[in-house]
């Protein structure tokens, strides 16, 4: 299943470019947090926490309680990271949406799809293994959310495939992408046609005009 990790929390009373701005300078990156039954809330965390989790995690999957601190004490929001925006060149943490989950309702979402094992279409036959499905779209309560779906491919032989209907899912976890959907396959190595040095190119049949009726004349004439 998904790792279970805490993270704190501050609310974020100010918005604004300049807020942000100044939010980053103090090594903190904004964030909301948002579903369930409570209205989206604008929180603070801290930018070396974050970029630790994210850096120690192996799916995309991050289950978070947010233990977050306010005028009433701390309190604590089980959610999921439903996206990370990076800079695009710096690659620094610029925002962070988290998704409130409860632990007794079924979460909707998709999971990375890894291959393990040595196909033996591609070991004894020289085949290529290819990845055609990325991840997996599957329900499951919180409790059972894995970070990522591995599949043993061993024992795809050349020309052979797995599908989404072959893969063993952890207890708890049901796939709702298309049964019939391609995972993996083994395809026939691609071979190259070498020309030979010195052959002829073929350029195609000989045509042979038909002569005018002009010089049909003076060719008779001879």
């Amino acid at each position: 299943m998904a790792k279970q990790v805490k993270l704190s929390a501050r609310p974020r009373t100010v918005v604004g470019r300049n807020s942000v701005k100044h939010l980053r300078t103090r090594g903190f990156v904004p964030a909301v947090i948002y579903g369930h039954k409570d209205q989206p809330s604008n929180l603070e965390i801290s930018h070396r926490e974050i970029k630790a989790l994210l850096s120690h995690a192996v799916g995309e999957n991050i289950l978070v309680e947010l233990q977050i601190s306010g005028e009433n004490g701390t309190s604590g929001k089980l959610s999921l990271i439903q996206e990370v925006q990076h800079h695009p060149v710096r690659g620094d943490i610029l925002h962070v949406d988290f998704l409130e989950v409860a632990t007794d309702e079924v979460l909707h979402t998709e999971v990375p799809i890894e291959s393990f094992g040595d196909a033996d279409g591609v070991k004894n036959f020289g085949g290529l293994l290819e990845h055609s499905l990325r991840s997996l779209h599957i329900e499951c309560l919180p409790k059972d959310l894995p970070e990522i779906i591995r599949v043993d491919v061993s024992s795809l032989g050349l020309n052979q495939s797995l599908h989404v209907r072959d893969i063993i899912l952890p207890p708890g976890v049901k796939a709702t992408s298309d049964a019939d959907l391609t995972v993996f396959i083994v395809a026939e190595p691609k071979t190259e046609v070498t020309p030979v040095a010195g052959a002829e190119v073929p350029t195609g049949p000989e045509v042979i005009k038909e002569k005018k009726p002009a010089e049909g004349a003076e060719a008779a004439k001879k």
